[in-house]
Order: C-alpha cells, then structure tokens, then sequence
C-alpha cells in the first residue's frame, strides 16, 4: 500500500519548518496572514478609546506644558518681580493636571482609559469658562490694568492679594504653592489606591468587582479625589493673585462637592451598607464645613 512519504524537518523549505513563537505570523482581523495586498487593519469600536485620538491630545498638552513652563521661566529669571510669570505658570498647571488625570488612569485602570479621561472637555462647559476667567483675570490685574490704566488703581485693585515683592508676597507664594502640591499629590494618590475603583462618573449602579476602599489616603479621607482638586484650584488662585477667582472657585467648587458627595454617599450607603455607615464616621471630607 503506497503512502505519501512524510517530510524531514532537515528536507522541509524555510516555510514548512517549525517557525519560534516569535516569529509566528499575525493572523488579520478577518483571519487571513498579512502581506503586501492584505495589509493588517484595527477596528477600534469605541471612538473614545482611538490611539490617534489620545497621542493628539497627549501631544498638545505636552506642547502647552513645555511652552508655557519656558515662558515662566523666563518670566522669572529676567525680572523675578514681574508678575506675568503667572499667566503660563497657571498653564503650566493645567497641562500637568489633565496629563496625569489620563495617565493615571491608564496605569491603574486601564478599561477607563478614554480621550474623556484627560478631562478636557467631559467637565463641562463652566468648568472650562471658570478657568478662562482665572487667566484673564490675573493678565488684566498684572499686566493691562497697570499698563493702561495706571491712574485708575480700581480697575485692578482687586489683585493686591499678591504683591509684586516683599514679605507678603513670600507668604503667599508659598501657600499656594503648598495647597497646589498637596491637592494634586492626594488625587492623585486617591486614583492610584482605589485603582480600578476610581472613576471620572457617578457610578448608579454596583460593578462587577467594585469593593469599598478603605486604605491608603482612604484610610483618613474618604473623598480623597475632591479633597484633592478643591484646595488645589484654590492653591492655582493664591498664586495668580486672583482675589475675584479665589472667592469664585471656593464658592462654586463648595458647592459643587457638597452635592455630589451627598449624591454620591447616598449611592454608597446602597452599595455597601453598614460597611460604608461605619467608613463614613471614622473618616473626614477635609473640605470646610462638608461633614
């Protein structure tokens, strides 16, 4: 009985010879090995999650970060005392902010990981005119008020919180530096530890795996996130010297957090119960007057 004679792997072509994992071809989307007339396609489903869409924002808001940290700097270094320097420094800020918002979550909670997740539009439209006023602001009180209308001290009064130089200027710089460090240090602690449990939106209903965290900066703070982003936008002001921007900010963020933490804390209590009743007692807000 003929048979078919089987092929050494020593006579086999290059093609026929056992090839490492390696070097195993990657099969199409469509199940078909890739070449020159079947080049390979992705098909992303979710437009939030495109590559292309997140290294474009990526990209710009490095752009914005170099620059505007180069015009600070040298702001600084020409005339210590000018106050322009805080125009692009406030930039500066705004860059590092929604750059770690997204990186972050990319590291920690990957399935999150969507253009929304930089922040930069998903905020809404005040939270976007909020900051606009802040920029404005602090280039009307340091530079076009007493530029053009240096007889009428009125007009830009209102930035005396920061003096151009002395003591007091010291004493604010470094508040607000230190609310700035210390907002922007605790959320992004909070994303880190609660993981895959952080998430930009007020979740309605319970996920598959999501349990309350209670350690790390959830240990003492229990919104650690908003408690974050609170004194860091008032820390952004103290430095700009923005008397109208700083009273704005605490005002509308207070209210802002007060609603959505007993929003949210109603959700939780739903979620977990006496667990939470008891987490909620034992931990601080550490926002004025939001027990």
């Amino acid at each position: 009985m003929d048979s078919t004679p089987s092929t050494s792997s020593a006579d086999a072509s290059p093609s026929q010879q056992q090839q490492p994992s390696w070097a195993t071809p990657t099969l199409h989307t469509n199940g078909r090995n890739p070449d020159a007339n079947n080049p390979p396609t992705i098909t992303i489903t979710d437009p939030k999650k495109n590559p292309s869409a997140i290294s474009i924002r990526a990209f710009f808001l490095g752009l914005a970060f170099g620059s505007s940290l180069t015009l600070t700097l040298l702001f600084l270094l020409q005339q210590p005392s000018n106050p322009l320097w805080r125009a692009p420094f406030f930039i500066t800020t705004l860059s590092a902010f929604h750059f770690l918002e997204f990186y972050i979550t990319a590291q920690y909670n990957p399935p999150a990981a969507t253009t929304g997740a930089f922040l930069l539009t998903s905020n809404g439209y005040a939270y976007n005119a909020a900051h606009t006023l802040a920029l404005l602001e602090c280039i009307f009180g340091n530079y076009v008020g007493p530029r053009y209308f240096p007889e009428r001290p009125s007009l830009h009064s209102f930035n005396a919180l920061l003096p151009a130089e002395g003591g007091a200027r010291t004493a604010w710089l470094m508040l607000g530096f230190a609310l700035l460090v210390i907002g922007q240090g605790t959320r992004t602690l909070a994303m880190v530890h609660a993981a895959t449990n952080f998430n930009h939106l007020i979740q309605f209903r319970k996920k598959e795996g999501h349990v309350l965290v209670t350690n790390g900066i959830y240990r003492w703070l229990r919104h650690p996130a908003y408690f974050g982003f609170f004194w860091w936008g008032l820390g952004t002001q103290i430095i700009m010297g923005n008397v109208g921007c700083l009273i704005g900010y605490a005002v509308v963020l207070w209210r802002f957090f007060k609603y959505r933490i007993e929003k949210e804390e109603n959700l939780l209590i739903g979620f977990f119960g006496q667990d939470y009743v008891r987490y909620k007692n034992r931990t601080a807000v550490g926002i004025p007057l939001i027990p």
